[in-house]
């Protein structure tokens, strides 16, 4: 008898067991063999359907087929047989409770984790309830018709397949684990990679899974890897073509493009070395973008890398430069965008040929956002980190495409605090197993290779000689400290900023809060009723929506390039501090951390025009600090800097921005903050790192309650670790701003009628128009009735006196939201 996998919708035919286990089998041996994993990733794949092989499941699938085309046939309850316990039950009972080996019992506990947990997502091995959810569903008896249905499926599967044969694969996959636990000894690597392991193995299997089930529906046959190296040539050759009309214009032999040219030849050489984890510390304004493609398509050509990832904290910098890239590289479809932003914008065309050939193509989009399945990827750090760490299959399903890649991470000092240990742990990962090639750019680059779950960075990881003599053939500022014990009141800053205007056309003061933002505004207004101030003021915080904070930076980018000359002043937040192009005449940031006022000092005389600029470092009185610890603490160490140079001038080179003085500063910052960096569960009272390292505290809890271990090598909550993780934390509320024609319209639409398959394009199309407030802000909005509850309450909108043209949101709060790390 045949037992059926699937069913084809449009047709009826069948695609039996055997068929499917059979190609996922394969499939899961190409992707797992990336990393010497073959055979784990294709037992997983021969067996992770093992439970179709029965009565009961054809009886099921029949029944659903059935009442699909019949209305009056009544459907079976979804999921109401299981078929992703018996595969891994087998591995179990065969490989895990016959051996001694730890290395069996290892590759045992790993493939049948990723069997059973196809459909929802990775078992804890010891869960906080002191029990183990992985031994109760591969080793329990109790339910019987999961029992029967395993002996049923067992006997199916060695009518058709032999034990010498498993035994002898199972053998092989065992061999594998050994080599992968050596690869861990000799990079020293922590527990943590056994858990990364396992997501690896799981990714191969989940996509090999769901691309063949995908296939058979639509009736395409599997496609070997695509061979990416013939669009490498031909994108290095276009680029080497737009930096020779670079190098051809009037301003070619200006200093600063001088040293942009010899950058991007030194990352061009630098292409030639192996695979490691490298750093590119190009200043501010040097030209990374492309120097880092540069040495990203030279890199995959030398060495056969499969593909080429941007990951960026902020959708502002992954739009520009994706942009950027494609304007040169002229080949769309090659280069995926995939964040929170992105919108299909445009309506499916009239003709029907033409329509259908606009589904196909939205269609492969969206496959390719769900595999990241083309050559060149833009994507925010919050979808890496989900990849690795997030709950559910979607993410990490793409994992294995991360593997024999250049992966390179635009701005690496934004990585948020909590997730630095497991940050470095993916790297290292990705390095070590994955064979790619990581590459950290950021002019301030952070000391992620001294703190305790260090960043294996390779000897001379640097990529730019005599960083230092660079960093001063690139001073286009001078960094002033203006810092005082009490701080400035808002007057008082104004006095000052006006003053400098005496001198210059524009000024951009960034403040640590909105409401110190929003006091300085005010008094520069008043100075201007008064006729004390002739400047053009702009403001900007994350109490504007995106769309709002772009059209304000538009307007402001033509005032300063106004040949009028018009005076501006922009105060805002952090926010204008990484990805936006823009530069001012002077820069005044209040106190925060170093890496903080470098990026500021970044948007001052930006493109060297002008002689020697400042930017001035001064405290606020007008903010308080206390629920911005890190920001607090950040201040504090740099302000210990400042107090040393005053000591000792010639301290760090004399220069505040010096590579000396940057490691020193994250070097203070890191020891104060190092509890902190394994992304603890206050809930749990414990941290993911540990969860998915030794999990010693369930371990503990579970031997308490059963006066012994369980009979298990591994022993992580993977299932309670991706429960908690989050990259940005959800303690505010999301509400949609009525900013605009467009977003009144919007919100108007969303409480409409809507046909079929509208809202998720609606609620792409808002995006632009959402702000994250604080739950207290999010109070008093509500209790002044200013809060409209859409689609049954799921979806919060303000109403239009609530939000100004000027300010945004309207209501008081006393912190900043960090700068929009977007997903």
């Amino acid at each position: 008898m045949d037992y059926i996998a699937h069913i084809r919708e449009h047709d009826g035919k069948i695609q039996t067991v055997h068929e499917h286990l059979k190609e996922v089998k394969e499939a899961c041996e190409q992707l797992g063999g990336k990393i010497g994993a073959g055979h784990l990733a294709g037992l997983a794949g021969w067996l992770h359907d093992l439970g179709k092989n029965t009565t009961a499941f054809k009886n099921y699938i029949q029944l659903a087929v059935a009442a699909a085309q019949h209305e009056d046939a009544k459907a079976p309850k979804r999921g109401s047989v299981d078929h992703s316990t018996a595969g891994g039950r087998l591995v179990y009972r065969k490989y895990h409770q016959k051996s001694t080996k730890n290395t069996e019992k290892m590759a045992a506990e790993w493939i049948a984790n990723c069997i059973i947990s196809h459909h929802q997502g990775l078992r804890d091995f010891i869960d906080p309830g002191k029990t183990s959810p992985f031994l109760k569903r591969v080793d329990d008896e109790k339910e019987a018709d999961i029992e029967q249905g395993y002996e049923q499926a067992n006997a199916v599967f060695f009518e058709q397949n032999s034990e010498a044969e498993l035994d002898a694969y199972f053998a092989k996959a065992a061999a594998e684990l050994e080599q992968l636990i050596a690869v861990m000894q000799k990079y020293k690597l922590p527990r943590i990679t056994c858990s990364l392991l396992i997501k690896y193995i799981f990714s191969c299997l989940i996509d090999a899974d769901r691309t063949n089930s995908r296939q058979f529906e639509e009736e395409e046959a599997a496609e070997p890897a695509a061979d990416y190296g013939p669009f490498f040539k031909r994108s290095y050759e276009a680029l080497m073509r737009k930096l020779d009309e670079m190098d051809e214009a009037e301003d070619a032999d200006h200093k600063i493009n001088r040293l942009r040219r010899d950058m991007s030849l030194q990352c061009d050489a630098f292409a030639l070395r192996p695979s490691g984890i490298y750093t590119l510390s190009i200043p501010t304004g040097g030209g990374k973008t492309l120097s880092s493609l540069r040495y990203a398509l030279k890199h995959a050509l030398e060495t056969g890398k499969q593909r080429i990832i941007y990951i960026v904290p902020y959708t502002t910098i992954l739009e520009q430069n994706a942009q950027e890239v494609r304007d040169i590289l002229q080949e769309h479809d090659m280069i995926l965008e995939h964040h929170s932003n992105v919108i299909e914008e445009h309506d499916p065309p009239e003709d029907p040929a033409e329509a259908e050939a606009y589904d196909v193509r939205r269609k492969q989009i969206k496959l390719a956002r769900d595999t990241w399945d083309r050559p060149i990827i833009f994507t925010t750090m919050v979808q890496f980190l989900n990849t690795f760490y997030a709950k559910g299959t979607r993410n990490v399903r793409r994992l294995h495409q991360l593997s024999n890649a250049v992966i390179i991470f635009d701005e690496v000092q934004s990585v948020p605090i909590k997730c630095i240990s497991l940050f470095n742990a993916a790297l290292n990962f990705l390095h070590a197993f994955g064979r790619s090639s990581l590459l950290l750019c950021t002019a301030t680059q952070p000391a992620l290779d001294g703190v305790k779950h260090r960043l294996q960075l390779k000897e001379d990881a640097e990529m730019i000689k005599n960083l230092d003599e660079v960093g001063l053939s690139f001073k286009r500022v001078e960094v002033v400290d203006r810092t005082t014990p009490s701080g400035w009141k808002a007057e008082e800053l104004a006095d000052f900023v006006l003053d400098r205007l005496d001198e210059i056309d524009s000024a951009l003061i960034i403040l640590n809060t909105k409401t110190a933002v929003r006091k300085l505004f005010a008094e520069l207004e008043e100075r201007q009723r008064s006729g004390d101030c002739d400047a053009r003021l702009f403001h900007l915080s994350t109490n504007m929506c995106a769309a709002h904070r772009k059209d304000v930076l538009e307007k402001l980018k033509n005032a300063l390039a106004s040949e009028e000359k018009e005076r501006v002043i922009c105060v805002s937040t952090q926010l204008i501090e990484a990805g936006v192009n823009i530069s001012f005449g002077c820069v005044v940031r209040s106190l925060a951390g170093l890496d903080s006022i470098a990026q500021a000092a970044g948007r001052c005389n930006r493109h060297g025009k002008d002689a020697i600029r400042h930017v001035y470092v001064m405290k606020s009185a007008d903010e308080v600090l206390t629920h911005l610890k890190e920001i607090s603490i950040g201040a504090d160490q740099t302000q210990r800097i400042l107090d040393d140079m005053k000591e000792d001038p010639k301290l760090y080179g004399g220069e505040l921005l010096s590579k000396a003085a940057m490691q020193a500063y994250f070097s203070y910052y890191y020891a104060l903050i190092k509890d902190k960096m394994q992304y603890h569960v206050e809930k749990l009272d414990d941290n993911i790192f540990e969860l998915l390292e030794i999990n010693k505290n369930f371990a503990a809890g579970y031997k308490g309650r059963h006066g012994q271990l369980p009979d298990l090598v591994s022993f992580s909550a993977l299932a309670t670790a991706e429960q908690h993780f989050e990259v940005i934390s959800n303690s505010s509320r999301t509400v949609l701003a009525p900013y605009g024609e467009e977003g009144e319209r919007l919100i108007l639409d969303l409480n409409g009628e809507l046909k079929a398959g509208e809202l998720s394009k609606l609620l792409r199309q808002l995006q632009p128009y959402v702000v994250n407030i604080y739950e207290h802000e999010f109070r008093k909005l509500e209790k002044n009735g200013d809060i409209q509850y859409l689609l049954h309450g799921e979806v919060l909108a303000l109403r239009e006196n609530a939000y100004s043209k000027q300010f945004g949101v309207e209501t008081d709060g006393e912190g900043e939201m960090a700068p929009a790390i977007f997903g």
